[in-house]
């Protein structure tokens, strides 16, 4: 057999080789992770000329309530929220100044609480089971109202109205924390809004009310029905101290 006639019959097992060769690789190249869509709450808005400027300030409660106020105070005010979740108060002590920019606010309505009063591990483990030794909160109690008190004088110095939102309730069963803690931190919060004359929005009371049909089970988050809810009460909130 001549090399040519060799080469030749050789061809087709070197072709199904290369092919089978691709596929293989194209089977195991790893997924591309879609990219998470950006939460709209994030987005920001366009001010409406002559509306009071207001800035919401909180976690992922406040996220969730973010677009229902915007919608119940439109045309009334220019809703804004921090760009981010804002965490527990060291974050808000760290942060603040970023957040409030240069930008002159009519008012703010502010929380921090559910996790500064999450338990974290000796080790920096975050959302352990309090029962584990050497558990803590993950901004204690006192440190608590001492970073609210650094806040309140921020926020007062930008000359807005300034509105204090306590701490919703914390449902048993909800992970790395313990079944409504919120109500300590928020006696502690209180005392410091009553040395500063700062207003509370209650919506630790709002939301008790009506907590088995909004909340999501052992979990501090809200249906949308639920968020929905909660923001009725903040809008009407914002919406007195404008007047």
């Amino acid at each position: 057999m001549t090399l040519k006639s060799r080469l030749s019959s050789l061809f087709p097992a070197l072709l199904f080789i290369a092919l089978t060769s691709a596929t293989l690789a194209a089977d195991t190249k790893p997924a591309v992770k879609a990219k998470r869509a950006p939460n709209p709450a994030y987005a920001p808005i366009q001010d409406v000329a002559g509306l009071p400027r207001v800035l919401l300030i909180g976690d992922s409660i406040s996220i969730g309530y973010t677009l229902d106020v915007r919608k119940l105070l439109e045309g009334k005010a220019n809703v804004h929220r921090i760009p981010t979740n804002g965490g527990p108060s060291s974050r808000g002590v760290e942060s603040l100044k970023s957040w409030l920019g240069e930008s002159k606010w009519d008012l703010i309505h502010f929380n921090f609480g559910l996790h500064d009063l999450v338990y974290m591990g000796p080790n920096g483990e975050r959302l352990v089971d309090p029962k584990m030794p050497g558990s803590h909160h993950q901004v204690p109690l006192p440190d608590y109202e001492k970073n609210l008190t650094i806040i309140v004088k921020q926020l007062k110095a930008t000359g807005a109205k300034v509105i204090w939102c306590n701490t919703t309730p914390v449902p048993e069963g909800s992970s790395g924390r313990v079944a409504d803690e919120a109500v300590m931190f928020n006696k502690a919060a209180a005392k410091v809004m009553h040395a500063e004359g700062v207003p509370t929005n209650d919506l630790h009371s709002y939301a008790k009310a009506k907590l088995h049909d909004i909340q999501l089970p052992a979990n501090v988050h809200y249906k949308p029905e639920g968020s929905k809810y909660l923001a009725g009460k903040v809008a009407a909130e914002i919406e007195k101290a404008l007047k």
